[in-house]
């Protein structure tokens, strides 16, 4: 009774994003992350993957067990048990929102950035992906090699970054950093995953067999996740903004490398023939890095890569995000209203 009541309270609380911004994401949450992280960092491998992976086996073991009693069992534990399975459902639902899981009802990231959200014309995403093409470029001509990096150096690279922007916004402030990798890195790229948030353990998880350009985006991407932001297109924002104003050039250079990923595939969506004329600006080292990439993903995935994107939509989608991974294009609305008034200049200029 104690469970669904508190349940009960938790989702209701849930319904007043002004209300979890100022007493949850900015209050509370904070506390709760940070705690969170100064103990996982104690362990040097990701604790998270081990708790996960307790948990489902727990779940299965009595399963099982249930299956195997269920001739023998009397009448009223027939009862009980799909009670006790309901209670256990309650409390992992009241400690997951309460680790983290309320910031899903927290206001959007955009918008307490200021960042609008005006759509674009085809003409306009054309523009942004001139943009980015010329940034691209010439951020790779910058780069003097890419570092072969360790977890613990994209830790502290990351935290350089996310100290660097909180002199901009206290929305990027993150203390007690805590990167890890993922225990299978082999598993986890079959499954076509970069990184996760463990929100059980505050670990954001890398994939450490990722090619090195990629590496300090996504780890940017997994950070925002460990401050409080849930939804995986805002992650992309703070990500960005984050990587992209770092002073490291390799930083810079992952960052507008993955924008200019999600851009092009907007535009190959809604104007093939631009996307070739943009595709064909693009340096050969830059489209190096981009076969490189492509090459990395198949040499992994196969049929299960299918199965799984298929269950992380549906798991989008249970989590307020109805449009499920489409709703990671958001990132190109944002990344329009970022830059629009510079590319309207440059394009009264011309």
């Amino acid at each position: 009774m104690v469970s669904i009541s508190l349940a009960t309270l938790i989702f209701l609380f849930g319904l007043f994003p002004s209300l979890i911004q100022k007493y949850y994401s900015t209050g509370i949450y904070p506390y709760i992350s940070s705690s969170l992280r100064f103990v996982s960092s104690i362990f040097p491998f990701a604790i998270g993957d081990i708790v996960y992976a307790l948990i489902i086996g727990f779940i299965v073991y009595r399963i099982i067990r249930f299956f195997k009693k269920r001739k023998s069992l009397k009448r009223k534990h027939r009862i009980i048990v799909p009670l006790q399975v309901l209670n256990f459902c309650l409390i992992f639902y009241i400690i997951f929102k309460l680790v983290w899981g309320l910031n899903y009802s927290r206001p959007s990231v955009s918008e307490v950035l200021g960042i609008g959200s005006e759509k674009y014309s085809v003409q306009e995403l054309c523009l942004l992906g001139e943009y980015f093409v010329k940034k691209t470029n010439d951020l790779k001509l910058k780069q003097t090699g890419i570092p072969s990096y360790s977890i613990k150096e994209l830790e502290i690279s990351s935290a350089k970054a996310y100290n660097f922007m909180e002199r901009r916004n206290s929305l990027f402030r993150y203390k007690n950093s805590c990167l890890k990798s993922v225990l299978s890195p082999y598993l986890v790229s079959k499954a076509g995953i970069e990184g996760y948030y463990a929100p059980l353990t505050g670990e954001a998880n890398m994939n450490m067999a990722l090619p090195d350009f990629v590496k300090p985006y996504v780890s940017c991407h997994e950070i925002a996740h460990q401050i409080g932001t849930s939804y995986e297109d805002e992650a992309n924002l703070l990500g960005y903004l984050t990587a992209s104003n770092s002073p490291d050039v390799n930083y810079q250079y992952s960052a507008n490398y993955e924008m200019l990923r999600y851009i092009l595939f907007e535009i190959r969506m809604k104007s093939p023939d631009d996307y070739k004329i943009l595709h064909d600006k693009l340096s050969q080292k830059v489209l190096d890095d981009f076969r490189t990439e492509k090459e990395f993903w198949r040499k992994y995935n196969g049929d299960m890569f299918g199965y799984m994107d298929a269950a992380f939509d549906s798991f989008l989608k249970l989590n307020n995000q109805p449009k499920g991974i489409d709703s990671y294009q958001d990132i190109v609305i944002w990344l329009w209203n970022i830059h629009k008034k510079e590319l309207k200049v440059e394009r009264l200029q011309l």
